[in-house]
């Protein structure tokens, strides 16, 4: 059954910079460090950060709990919260329902402002849509216990339209940076979601960090627009640019990243032409570096023979856009996907004609092994 809505109008008005709940500082035991993270997030608020985004599954499950308790010194509306259904560990409405439930005890919250379907994809929003979870959620919604429903996206832009043009969402997340543009939902999701008047959430505007990682040669070119100003200032006045993005998260996990994010886009001034070309110079000239063009899509999978194809391609190709080997390092190096990688190939070609874009897969894998164990030494 298709859900439609009217045009939705945003119930609340966040700050423009939204806090990601993902990445705080940890103690050697691997919970929260909350000395730290209260002073980042105390840094935040104060310097008028509104949306503080978490999940069930953040900080294996200390985040919700752990970010209710901080907010409660503050009034209620003062801040947004956004948190999202696991769709992941979701098999039965009931799981839903009980999930929800704990969500809001964690937060110790009447409702939330925004609630997502996390991290879906076609198969997984057809599924919960099946099995009576989206009819719930809106049911949720209707009873007031949610402010906006939307969903975030990690797929193709193929199954991003699909689920974007099911119904009239309050809004969507997607990944978005100036490196990746033709990624996932990339350009033309956030283009889509725009002409569609549904407006955009952006998660990952450094791309976790990465983008803030450059070689000599790329951060030279920031250097040279303005000694003191960092490459993530620039990704995140890109990002700024967009009018239609209404909230830009970010994973911040050190004081000084909340700091100059803060300062960045409390009132973000847009990129000259001059920045603007920079910035998409440098992106243009990492998407250049990649080894194909291997978009994820999982059409060749499951390999016979156990090799995680998108993968290694998605390894080899990062490590080759960010000319390091660096930041690849310990996922290559897992022992955990040992029996993954490319050595497993006995091309038998079997993945071949599955791929939309034409790759000759074994070829690639036997060039991936070679490049990244050169790497390793």
């Amino acid at each position: 059954m298709m859900h439609i809505r009217p045009t939705p109008q945003w119930n609340t008005s966040p700050a423009l910079l939204g806090f990601g709940v993902m990445r705080m500082p940890t103690k050697a035991d691997g919970t929260i460090d909350r000395t730290l993270s209260d002073a980042m997030l105390k840094a935040a608020y104060e310097g008028g950060v509104t949306y503080f985004d978490t999940a069930y599954t953040y900080h294996n499950g200390e985040s919700e709990p752990y970010l209710g308790s901080f907010l409660r010194q503050y009034p209620r509306s003062s801040y947004q919260v956004a948190t999202k259904m696991p769709t992941w560990l979701v098999s039965s409405l009931d799981d839903a329902k009980r999930i929800f439930g704990e969500q809001r005890q964690r937060l110790g919250l009447e409702h939330f402002d925004f609630y997502l379907l996390h991290s879906i994809g076609k198969t997984a929003f057809t599924k919960m849509v099946e099995i009576g979870v989206l009819d719930y959620l809106i049911e949720e919604q209707q009873q007031g216990t949610i402010g906006n429903l939307g969903f975030s996206f990690h797929q193709i832009y193929e199954e991003f339209e699909y689920i974007l043009r099911y119904r009239n969402w309050d809004f969507c997340q997607i990944q978005y940076n100036f490196l990746d543009t033709e990624e996932q939902a990339g350009r033309a999701g956030y283009n889509l979601a725009t002409s569609l008047g549904i407006p955009v959430i952006v998660m990952e505007p450094i791309k976790g960090g990465s983008l803030i990682n450059l070689n000599d040669d790329l951060a030279s070119q920031f250097k040279a627009l303005a000694p003191d100003a960092s490459a993530a200032s620039y990704a995140l006045r890109w990002v700024a640019d967009h009018p239609n993005v209404k909230v830009i998260l970010s994973g911040m996990s050190t004081l000084e990243h909340v700091q100059e994010n803060v300062a960045t886009l409390k009132n973000p001034v847009p990129l000259s032409p001059k920045e603007l070309h920079t910035v998409e110079t440098v992106g243009e000239t990492m998407r250049s570096r990649i080894g194909n063009s291997c978009t994820g899509c999982s059409y060749c999978m499951p390999c016979p023979f156990g090799v995680d194809i998108p993968g290694n391609f998605a390894l080899w190709n990062k490590a080759r856009m960010f000319d390091s080997y660096q930041i690849i390092q310990r996922a290559w190096e897992s022992p955990h996907a040992a029996d993954n990688r490319p050595s497993a190939c006995t091309e038998c070609g079997a993945c071949v004609p599955l791929c939309p874009q034409m790759i000759d897969i074994p070829a690639d894998l036997k060039t991936v092994d070679c490049e990244l164990t050169a790497l390793k030494g």
